[in-house]
Order: C-alpha cells, then sequence, then structure tokens
C-alpha cells in the first residue's frame, strides 16, 4: 500500500532528513572529537537509515520499489542496539577512546550482516528476510535495548527517589534510551497494526530530544569534555552527602542567600572545599549551576514574602530575598515559578 498524504511524507521525511545531518554533523565535523558524539553519530545514522527505509517503502508503489535500499535499512537496524549500548557505555565511564574489544564486538555484527546479505540478498530472497531474519534483528536490538537499561539503571533509579539528584547528561542518557525504547515499540506494534506509526514516532522523538536539549541547564555537558578543572574522580557518595548537607544547613541557617554580592568562593571556604569541587558537588549531584541553586533559595524566600507580607513593595521584597535589581528579581521568579510576582502574589490576597 502507498500512502500519497504530502502532510506525513512532509513529517516523516524531515525527521529523517535532520536525522542524516546531525549523524554526518557528529561523525564528520563536530570539533569535539571524543568518543562519544562517534558513537552517537552512528546511532543516528543507523536510526535514520531504518526510518528511512520505512518512509522509501511507505511512499512508493510496490514494483518501482528499489530493494537494495530495502536491504540497506534493515541492515542498519541491525546495528542500532549495538550503537546505542557502546554510546551509554562509553558516556558513563568516560571513555577517551574505544577499547580494541568494542571494535571487534562491533565488527563482528557488521561481518554478520555483510554475510547474510551477500549469500542472501534481499532482491533474491525476500521471504527470508521478512519473515525469519526480520525477527532475528529486532530481537538482537531488544537485547542490546535490554542491556542498555541494566547499564543506566543507576541513573534511573536516581531519577525516582525523593531527593532526585540527576545531572543533566544522566537525563539525557535516559532521554536517549527511551526514545529508542519508543521506536522499537512503534515498529513492532506498527508491524502488526500499521507500519507508518515507526516513522512518525522518530519524528517526533528527534524533536523531543531537540527540545530537551535546546532547553534543559547545563547542556554543554552531554556533547562537551568536563573541564579539567571538574574532570578529576568524582566526589564519593558518602562524601557528597555530608558536604550538601553542610551547605544546605549552612544556607538555611544563616540565610546566605540573602547576600546579593555572595559568590561560590566565599560558601566554598565556610564549608571548607576549593571552589572547583563546590562547583562539582552541585553538578553532580543536584544538577545545577551555583547561581541557579543560590536562585532557588531566593525565590523561596520571595514566595513566602509575598505570602505574608502584602504592604511591602515587590521591589522591597526583592531585595529582602537577595536579589540585586528589581530586573533581576522580576526575570528570575517569571522564570522559575511561571508568574510575576504581581500574579502570584494577588492569589494570595
Amino acid at each position: 500500500m502507498k500512502f500519497e498524504n504530502p502532510i506525513l511524507f512532509f513529517v516523516c521525511a524531515l525527521g529523517v532528513f535532520n536525522g542524516i545531518l546531525v549523524s554526518l554533523y557528529f561523525l564528520l565535523l563536530n570539533k569535539q572529537k571524543r568518543v562519544q558524539n562517534f558513537l552517537f553519530g552512528l546511532l543516528t545514522l543507523f536510526l535514520s537509515l531504518r526510518i528511512g527505509k520505512s518512509v522509501y517503502v511507505i511512499f512508493t508503489n510496490r514494483e518501482e520499489r528499489d530493494l537494495l535500499i530495502i536491504q540497506i535499512g534493515l541492515s542498519a537496524c541491525f546495528l542500532i542496539g549495538v550503537s546505542l549500548f557502546y554510546y551509554l557505555k562509553s558516556s558513563i565511564e568516560n571513555r577517551k577512546t574505544i577499547p580494541k574489544s568494542w571494535v571487534l564486538h562491533f565488527v563482528s555484527l557488521v561481518v554478520v550482516i555483510v554475510t547474510v546479505g551477500l549469500l542472501k540478498p534481499y532482491q533474491r530472497d525476500p521471504l527470508f528476510w521478512n519473515s525469519f531474519f526480520v525477527w532475528f534483528i529486532y530481537s538482537v536490538w531488544g537485547v542490546y535495548l535490554l542491556a542498555s537499561a541494566f547499564l543506566i539503571r543507576g541513573s534511573i533509579k536516581k531519577c525516582f527517589r525523593k531527593e532526585n539528584s540527576c545531572t543533566t547528561s544522566e537525563y539525557w542518557l535516559i532521554a536517549v534510551l527511551l526514545a529508542n525504547i519508543l521506536i522499537f515499540s512503534a515498529y513492532i506494534i506498527g508491524y502488526f497494526y500499521m507500519y507508518l506509526i515507526g516513522t512518525i514516532t522518530f519524528s517526533f522523538v528527534f524533536y523531543g530530544l531537540l527540545i530537551f536539549f535546546i532547553f534543559r541547564k547545563n547542556r554543554e555537558t552531554i556533547f562537551q569534555d568536563i573541564p579539567e578543572k571538574y574532570a578529576t574522580k568524582r566526589i564519593d557518595d558518602q562524601e557528597a552527602k555530608e558536604l550538601l548537607n553542610t551547605l544546605i544547613r549552612l544556607m538555611e541557617e544563616e540565610c546566605l542567600y540573602k547576600d546579593t554580592d555572595i559568590k561560590l568562593q566565599k560558601i566554598a571556604k565556610r564549608i571548607h572545599v576549593s571552589g572547583h569541587k563546590l562547583s562539582q558537588l552541585l553538578n553532580d549531584n543536584l544538577g545545577k549551576n551555583f547561581t541557579t541553586f543560590v536562585n532557588d533559595y531566593r525565590i523561596a524566600e520571595a514566595k513566602r514574602l509575598l505570602q505574608e507580607e502584602q504592604k511591602i513593595t515587590l521591589e522591597a521584597i526583592g531585595f529582602e530575598a537577595g536579589f540585586s535589581s528589581k530586573s533581576s528579581f522580576y526575570a528570575t521568579f517569571k522564570k522559575v515559578v511561571g508568574k510575576t510576582p504581581s500574579e502570584y502574589q494577588k492569589q494570595y490576597k
């Protein structure tokens, strides 16, 4: 069956086109020559080729199809899972080079899919590919999805804890895994019901990840190396917990956030660590930079004052909470709360 809806074609094809551009950027043009970026480029390329094959099949007549394109798309699908797994593994281990064992593992899968393609090309034996082998391909993809979920299980658990201390990079890895699970599920469902669902899911997932990247704080940590001053070993969990307890107690008991000129180095000195270590503590364990951390306290204080002090001017409340100017108070409050200070106060009058 051939679809001829131009809007559907645009939605599906645009996702594939942009996916290929992104993959080429990370594989060839990205100045950050990182293992993680290269593997992310491979993952995006194989996904785009697989989805591109679906778009080609859906929007062309059966008799006009080039069966080699279909074979290439299915072959790319065979390598999606392993690319995802090693992308996640290289990210959580902060790999600087690709181990030989990974290369051998990846090459062995390439050899398998190329050998099958040469011995049983799709053009000569489409029944083999569409019945038995396609399920073998999806099974391999599914196994790597399970392995990937197990690999980042620690980050997934952190997201559901009360203190929720996931970093931006951890949220990104979880989002990439979830995106692959959605695409995989869409293709399984589409095989029995509506084949088009897989291509549409890819487009929505692709732009969902793009929106996540654009609007997430500390997004520079996703595709760039951590600066050398933060590249030391991650702070031990027990030490981090103790430091955070000390920091929070200090902020709440002495209200240091009310100091409009408070500096990271000043607070670091109070808890007896370096400024670099304090910055690392906040980023790794709270997913926040220093400014965001302090402003969260200021916003909480401003909300309390707005509720309880109806006769004080809004500008005075901003200064009392620790903001250095009326404009910074209004802008930060609106960004965090979603309302202006006056709009927020009205609901308590």
